[in-house]
C-alpha cells in the first residue's frame, strides 16, 4: 500500500486548535480598529474626553456626530461628489476598458500587438506628477469634475485582466457568431459581455474602489473646496484635528460632538459604501481575477 503524501494526511488535533487560535487572533487584530472607529463615532463627548479620544465600547451612544455631518455641511456635499464621480467614472472606465480589451484580444486586429506594447510601456513607466498636471491644465480640466475621472480613466492592470478573460472565451463562439452575420459590436454585447460578468464585476469593483478612495487627484486639480470629494475632506479632518464645516452650522451650536467623534463618523461614512458593495461581488472576485491572470 502506497503511503499518502504528508500534505494529504488529516491535521492533528493540536494543529487544528493552533490554526483556530491563530485565526481568532488575526480576526481580532483586524476587527479591533473597526470597532474602535465605530464606537468612537457614536460615543458621547464626555466618554471621548474621559478615554483620551478613543472609545472601545460606548456606554452612552449618540448619533450627534452623524446628525451634525448631515446638516448640509461640506461632508454632505463631498459625499454627493464622491458618489457621482464614482458612478460616472466606473461606468466610463469599465466601458473604455471593455472596448479596448476586446480589440486587443482579437488576433485579427491590425496593429494590436504594437498598441499592447505601448500600453504596457505606460504601465512600466508612468508619467510623473508635474507632466500630468501640465496636461490637465493645458486641456482646461483644472477645477472641474472631469479632472477626477479622465486622467485615470484607464488602468493598465484592469485592461490586462479583462483582455485575458476575453481571450479565454472559445474561438468557436466567435466563428459561430460570424457565420450568423454578427459584427464586432453585436459579438461584443451579445456574446462576450454576457460571458464576462465575473471579469466585469471584478474590474468594476477595482475602478469603484479607486475612484471612491482617491483624494490625491482632488488635492492636485481642485482649488474650489465645494468640489472636494469625500476622501479629501476626510484627510482634512484627520490632519487638521478639528471640524471642517459650514459657518452656518457653527452659529447653530451644532458642534456638540467631540472632534474625534466627527473624524471617526466621517471615516465610517467613507468606508461603509465599499464594505456594503463588496459582499455582492465577492463570488466573482477570485474567478474573475484567476481567469484573467492565467491566460494573457
Amino acid at each position: 500500500m502506497t503511503a499518502r503524501p504528508p500534505w494529504k494526511e488529516p491535521a492533528r488535533v493540536p494543529t487544528r486548535i493552533g490554526k483556530a487560535l491563530a485565526l481568532v487572533v488575526v480576526i481580532a487584530l483586524v476587527m479591533a480598529p473597526f470597532l474602535v472607529v465605530v464606537s468612537t463615532s457614536i460615543a458621547s463627548p464626555r466618554e471621548v474626553t474621559a478615554n483620551g479620544g478613543w472609545v472601545l465600547w460606548p456606554t452612552e451612544p449618540t448619533l450627534s456626530a452623524y446628525e451634525q455631518i448631515w446638516q448640509g455641511g461640506i461632508v454632505t456635499r463631498a459625499l454627493l461628489v464622491s458618489a457621482g464621480v464614482t458612478l460616472a467614472g466606473t461606468a466610463l472606465s469599465l466601458a473604455t476598458t471593455a472596448l479596448l480589451a476586446y480589440a486587443l484580444a482579437r488576433p485579427e486586429v491590425v496593429g494590436g500587438r504594437p498598441l499592447l506594447m505601448l500600453i504596457l510601456f505606460t504601465f512600466l513607466f508612468p508619467p510623473g506628477m508635474i507632466p500630468a498636471y501640465l496636461v490637465v491644465k493645458n486641456v482646461g480640466l483644472l477645477d472641474s469634475y472631469a479632472s477626477l475621472i479622465l486622467p485615470v480613466l484607464l488602468n493598465v492592470f484592469n485592461l490586462i485582466v479583462m483582455r485575458g478573460f476575453f481571450q479565454s472565451i472559445p474561438a468557436e463562439l466567435f466563428e459561430a457568431a460570424r457565420l450568423d452575420g454578427a459584427g464586432d459590436w453585436r459579438i461584443l454585447w451579445r456574446v462576450v459581455v454576457p460571458l464576462s460578468k465575473a471579469a466585469l464585476a471584478v474590474v468594476g469593483l477595482f475602478y469603484a474602489v479607486g475612484y471612491w478612495n482617491s483624494w490625491f487627484t482632488g488635492m492636485l486639480y481642485l482649488q474650489d473646496t465645494t468640489k472636494w470629494p469625500l476622501q479629501l475632506v476626510l484627510r482634512t479632518y484627520v490632519t487638521s484635528g478639528g471640524v471642517l464645516a459650514d459657518p452656518s452650522a457653527q452659529s447653530d451650536g451644532a458642534f456638540a460632538a467631540a472632534p474625534q467623534t466627527i473624524q471617526m463618523a466621517v471615516v465610517v461614512m467613507a468606508t461603509l459604501p465599499i464594505v456594503l458593495v463588496y459582499p455582492f461581488l465577492q463570488r466573482y472576485f477570485v474567478r474573475g481575477v484567476m481567469t484573467g491572470a492565467i491566460k494573457t
